[in-house]
């Protein structure tokens, strides 16, 4: 499977950490008091979520330990984990957003985001998960599962609702805040159960295909803990279902399918 950040490594953390870089020391220099909100990945996270004890259930994994019923909070440990490529170039950039804002004192968050999607999302195979899986099932085209039985879960959030918390930091902003930002485990899927729930909109049978390896830094089971942000937001929560997120996706791609 083709890795574009790891084969273009330079690339990838001048994009993502020298970008994010450029971005804070212009901020700093000429809107000190400006918000600054980072999109950052819950990818700084690793593939340490995956050592968080799970049980295998029919149609998805599950947290098997007490501690994370409500999901991953920001308090999770990023360090001695297989992060990817792109994922250390994020790192690199959450931390130094972070940095600005106890450093310097500037008004910044990052958004430690799990799967965000809506119905414009142009997913791909590495990136998407929702958009690229619910196109595959209308144009007829081969999904591939990659390893973890097709039972890997995600937390998906729309991109109104991530927009509304930015709105909601830019209205109370706080310094250098960290934010885990997904659907929560209402708004979870695994692979198997997102195919049973296109497949119900369309009435097409997924076409998919089995590969014996994950990818790597890949995450078994993840949903956000969302306790800190309503937290500290309490007029801000999950506005759109997962069933609201697949009909708009569905919506979308089946006005504009590709011809096959």
């Amino acid at each position: 499977m083709n890795d574009p950040a790891a084969s273009r490594p330079f690339d990838d953390f001048d994009v993502n950490a020298g970008g994010t870089l450029n971005l804070l020391e212009a901020v700093r220099q000429h809107a000190p008091e400006a918000p600054f909100v980072h999109m950052s990945t819950n990818k700084v996270y690793g593939d340490r979520p995956n050592f968080i004890r799970l049980r295998e259930l029919d149609t998805r994994w599950d947290y098997d330990d007490p501690a994370y019923v409500g999901g991953i909070s920001e308090e999770f440990p990023i360090d001695q984990s297989k992060h990817s490529i792109f994922g250390a170039s994020k790192v690199a950039a959450d931390v130094m957003v972070q940095e600005y804002g106890r450093y310097f004192g500037m008004n910044t968050c990052c958004l430690r985001g799990g799967c965000l999607t809506g119905p414009n999302h142009s997913g791909v195979e590495l990136h998407g998960f929702l958009s690229h899986l619910v196109k595959c099932n209308v144009e007829g085209k081969l999904y591939r599962i990659y390893g973890y039985k097709g039972k890997q879960v995600r937390d998906n959030i729309h991109s109104l609702d991530v927009a509304r918390f930015a709105h909601a930091f830019f209205g109370a902003p706080r310094g250098g805040e960290v934010y885990n930002i997904g659907g929560g485990r209402t708004n979870s899927c695994s692979i198997l159960e997102a195919f049973q729930r296109i497949e119900t909109l369309s009435g097409r049978k997924m076409q998919y295909e089995y590969v014996d390896k994950n990818r790597e830094g890949d995450h078994i089971c993840y949903i956000t803990d969302l306790s800190k942000m309503r937290t500290h937001y309490p007029s801000w929560n999950i506005s759109k279902s997962l069933d609201a997120i697949f009909e708009e996706i569905y919506r979308v791609a089946y006005d504009n399918p590709v011809p096959v």
